[in-house]
């Protein structure tokens, strides 16, 4: 009860991260966790830590690619490990506590573009998973984690890539615009404002917005800008059955901190005759065992040259 007394009030990330994310489902929780976990295994894959050496965990959020790391490597292993939200930090400490390994990690709460504390040219490896996805100049962010390495470390990054979400709200934008309204389905209108409430639908929002104003092409391209030699960028496209099955889940949960709940949506934007079209029409869809997802994963690795 004293450490949650003491704990900072939530912000945006850490009712996402702590909560928003599982829509107050056990099972659907369970799912994400093993999800994130293949992308923490394949960052940490990337990063090649030896015993002895020193990770920068950026965006830390709950502390997870920090805490599998020491696993990996043990005692020897030190952390530092970041993040701009203080609940965020403040769970992840606790974790590290609860863990056994609070003297290995040193916490510092900072952005992903200003790394403030962590001296030039001292960690051998710097990991993000899901982070540069929200920092708008992601350059600036790349040459940070370049200031922080030694010569020849290496930087091992996972981040989703949205972008393809936005460029979908934008097309259904675009048809709606183009054809008169009795040319226009009423479910196109539905998912339009929908998609529209959590992605940038327009090409100067889409520009103006740092989840979706990147493509995989753009990260190799702001990684060389920031110095890193030897990148190896993979984008992986996966169909996967889909980890929602209900559609509470559906409605409760959101894809990024950055969107509200579709349940908020429609409170918010659908008339209530809206709302039953909407969840007669997605519903069968949504709760259909056949159903897929697709995830859109960019993997990169890069190295910090000699001299």
């Amino acid at each position: 009860m004293a450490d949650e007394a003491r704990a900072p009030a939530a912000d945006l990330w850490s009712q996402w991260l702590l909560h928003g994310r599982y829509a107050q489902d056990a099972e659907f929780q369970k799912a994400v966790h093993l999800l994130v976990d293949r992308y923490v295994e394949r960052v940490l894959d990337g990063g090649q830590l030896a015993a002895g050496q020193v990770l920068v965990d950026v965006g830390t959020g709950e502390g997870l690619v920090a805490f599998r790391a020491i696993e990996r490597v043990g005692a020897s292993l030190r952390a530092w490990l970041t993040d701009i939200s203080k609940p965020m930090l403040h769970h992840a400490e606790t974790q590290a506590a609860e863990r056994g390994v609070r003297s290995q990690c040193t916490f510092v709460r900072c952005p992903a573009d200003h790394l403030d504390g962590i001296p030039d040219s001292s960690a051998d490896v710097v990991v993000t998973r899901s982070v540069l996805a929200y920092v708008l100049d992601k350059t600036a962010a790349l040459r940070e984690f370049h200031r922080v390495l030694k010569p020849g470390g290496r930087i091992s990054l996972a981040e989703p890539v949205y972008q393809d979400d936005a460029l979908a709200a934008s097309a259904m934008r675009s048809v709606i615009q183009s054809n008169p309204p009795d040319r226009v389905s009423p479910m196109t209108v539905l998912l339009h404002r929908w998609k529209a409430a959590q992605y940038p639908d327009t090409e100067e929002r889409i520009l103006a917005s740092p989840i979706a104003n990147y493509s995989e092409r753009d990260m190799i391209r702001f990684a060389q800008a920031a110095g890193f030699t030897e990148l190896h960028l993979e984008l992986h496209i996966d169909t996967l059955p889909s980890i929602v099955r209900s559609w509470d889940v559906f409605i409760n949960s959101s894809p990024h901190p950055l969107a509200p709940p579709l349940s908020t949506i429609m409170s918010q934007q659908f008339t209530a005759e809206e709302r039953q079209l909407f969840e007669r029409t997605m519903r069968p869809v949504i709760e259909d065992p056949k159903a897929v997802t697709t995830d859109r994963m960019l993997y990169l690795t890069a190295k910090k040259p000699f001299g």
